[in-house]
């Protein structure tokens, strides 16, 4: 069984193991990573040998904190990392490059048809009707999408969102609510199969899936970090916000909305909860802007979306890819019985 992990900005970490069916035979751990002394790597090794097939990544990790000792010097890398690895290859999770990934960026289309377009494509992937796919948006109009659990009334000032012609839709995933202007917001989502993130808990799937957004970034120039649970920083400031949704099927949807060039004052006027974290930050200019990409990169919006694909296509490969007929009119469906009724956006008042 081989099992991978690449630690968030840090190494690659492999491991290659045998079971009896009960426990871990013949473990190897290999990687780019940096270890000294050079026979911890043995004891590493001999520490996972004999464990249960059925350990947690917490019980491995211990096994191996126990046999290291003060002396010993990981770079890259932790013991949580080798952990992690032997429980994906346990699971029998596959690679990014395991797969044939398809590219998807289709022109501008209204929010409520953006949230079902984005439960018919995760849907699909998870019947195996569509290989796993990165998809990035276009907004139509200036909207609100707030998360499937979030309360409509306290998160969203609703005279606001009137004002300033914002439509407000409610997701499918969990997490906070999202401001978006069209041309100064990127969105994209990712759907895969659960495979790729097996053996990894649910907050440790965020960082592993947005590992090459935070790359691509780097590669700009921008300081980009990640942030648990769900948030990619920087220097100046929160550049994203991730949500996920594990669907029926096996498959995860995974979507990032990143502010290109925000206008702050409109997104207060809109959201409530905003007004609260935006005033803890100490931001009290009307004409504030949030535009961490745009002014650490100095690019165009249109650029930036290239650069990232570009990362993307360069590590895992993509298939230029479109929207097919059937597929949109089975989103359209959606809209009517769900993503645009009153139900739906008030299912929490």
């Amino acid at each position: 069984m081989h099992g991978e992990y690449k630690v968030p900005g840090g190494k690659l970490v492999a491991v290659d193991l045998e079971t009896d069916g009960d426990v871990l035979r013949t473990v190897r751990l290999s990687g780019d990573f940096f270890l000294e002394p050079d026979d911890a790597l043995e004891r590493i090794d001999a520490a996972l040998t004999g464990a249960p097939v059925d350990s947690t990544a917490a019980q491995l990790t211990a096994r191996v904190d126990a046999v290291l000792g003060d002396g010993v010097v990981m770079l890259g890398f932790s013991s949580e990392a080798v952990a992690i690895a032997v429980r994906r290859a346990l699971a029998g999770a596959t690679g990014w490059t395991d797969h044939e990934w398809h590219f998807l960026h289709e022109g501008p289309q209204e929010p409520a048809l953006q949230m079902a377009v984005d439960e018919v494509l995760a849907e699909q992937v998870g019947a195996g009707e569509r290989g796993p796919t990165l998809r990035v948006w276009e907004w139509a109009s200036n909207a609100v999408i707030i998360g499937s659990f979030q309360s409509l009334g306290n998160e969203v000032d609703l005279d606001g969102a009137a004002k300033h012609d914002v439509t407000v839709v409610r997701r499918i995933s969990g997490g906070g609510a999202m401001f978006v202007e069209p041309g100064n917001t990127i969105t994209y989502s990712l759907y895969v199969p659960e495979s790729l993130v097996s053996g990894l808990s649910f907050v440790d799937s965020y960082a592993f899936l947005d590992e090459w957004v935070v790359g691509a970034l780097r590669e700009l120039g921008v300081e980009a970090t990640y942030q648990p649970i769900n948030d990619i920083t920087s220097p100046a400031g929160k550049i994203a916000g991730a949500a996920q949704k594990r669907l029926g099927g096996g498959v995860v949807l995974h979507h990032v909305t990143m502010a290109y060039d925000i206008d702050a004052a409109k997104m207060l006027e809109v959201l409530r909860i905003g007004r609260e974290k935006v005033s803890d930050k100490g931001t009290t200019s009307a004409n504030k802007r949030v535009d961490p990409l745009r002014s650490q990169t100095g690019l165009s919006r249109a650029e930036v979306i290239d650069r990232m694909v570009a990362t993307f296509r360069s590590r895992y490969g993509l298939v230029d890819d479109a929207l097919d007929e059937e597929t949109l009119r089975i989103a359209k469906e959606r809209v009517e019985a769900k993503f645009g009724t009153r139900e739906w956006l008030t299912r929490v008042p």
